[in-house]
């Protein structure tokens, strides 16, 4: 299993903003979806292509954030997107952003459960989904979040 995180970039553009001049803190979990999508694409998955097969989902079952430093109209952040656990019907990833210089600016985590699309009833992991997580950038140990 890779150890290394698999890395999503994204600037904090004036939208992303709210009135002190700082990202909003809802926006994070949309900088996050954005990277569970890329990383998904990267692990041969990609998002759009699970939705239209319509036979099943991996709906948010829990997301929860920490705020650690302010992040800036204008910066360059990095998420960093690891597998933190791989269960028999969910998986849950964990987000590190970094700013400039690598500082820890928030955490994130979210729990994503297998559902059947026309039912919406849990299901276990696809088999190719759960070796394509098995062996991902960002599987295994979960590096420093110094």
């Amino acid at each position: 299993m890779q150890t290394t995180a698999f890395q999503h970039r994204f600037t904090v553009g004036l939208a992303d903003t709210d009135a002190a001049g700082v990202l909003f803190y809802g926006h994070l979990f949309r900088h996050a979806h954005d990277a569970f999508e890329a990383f998904m694409a990267r692990c041969g998955h990609p998002v759009p292509e699970i939705i239209a097969a319509g036979e099943w989902g991996l709906p948010i079952a829990h997301a929860k954030a920490d705020y650690l430093r302010p992040m800036r109209h204008g910066e360059a952040i990095t998420v960093e997107l690891t597998v933190r656990e791989l269960g028999e019907h969910s998986f849950r990833l964990g987000y590190r952003f970094r700013g400039p210089g690598g500082t820890l600016r928030a955490r994130a985590e979210t729990v994503h459960v297998a559902t059947g699309r026309a039912d919406g009833a849990t299901r276990p992991l696809p088999e190719p989904l759960r070796t394509s997580l098995t062996g991902a950038p960002g599987t295994g140990p979960t590096p420093s979040e110094r």
